[in-house]
């Protein structure tokens, strides 16, 4: 093979590589996830300022372990939970994408208030153009057992702690 043809061979497999990267770093829900952070958060009464839960959360932080969530996940312990946190406050979209239990769908600004709970049934199909959308305004969103904001009398309002940066 002679050294141009090499040169243009070896451009071109850097030039896919290169590619392959950037789209794995891109787009969400590609490429490992990696580990979790474990943190706990506290959820407040606002008309008490008593403490009314305490839940240890998987956190969520990047774009891929946002689109993950708990996809594939079994079950929740009735004091788990996952906390995604989303660089800017914002209107988002949640969907229980492989899904295998319902959930309640918690969206925090980012003073910790409460601005929006979803009551997420089990979704009726698995194709992501069907799911159910679940919509709140936010810098944070988070995902615990079905029905636990209603045990626990969370309301919207109601303030969540969030020690993370």
């Amino acid at each position: 093979m002679n050294r141009r043809l090499f040169g243009r061979a070896v451009a071109v497999a850097i030039g896919v590589i290169l590619i392959g990267v950037i789209i794995v770093a891109v787009i969400p829900g590609i490429g490992p996830t990696g580990e979790y952070d474990r943190e706990t958060v506290e959820i407040i009464d606002s008309q008490t300022d008593e403490q009314l839960e305490r839940v240890s959360v998987r956190v969520a932080d990047t774009p891929q372990k946002r689109y993950q969530g708990l996809s594939n996940t079994d079950s929740l312990a009735t004091d788990e939970g996952m906390l995604f946190i989303h660089d800017n406050e914002d209107r988002y979209v949640y969907v229980m994408r492989n899904m295998s239990f319902p959930i309640d769908i918690i969206f925090i600004d980012m003073t910790g208030t409460i601005t929006r709970i979803h009551h997420a049934e089990m979704p009726t199909s698995t194709t992501d153009d069907s799911l159910q959308r679940y919509p709140g305004h936010g810098k944070y969103v988070l995902e615990v057992s079905y029905n636990y904001t209603q045990e626990h009398n969370i309301t919207v309002d109601d303030r969540v702690q969030i020690n993370i940066q």
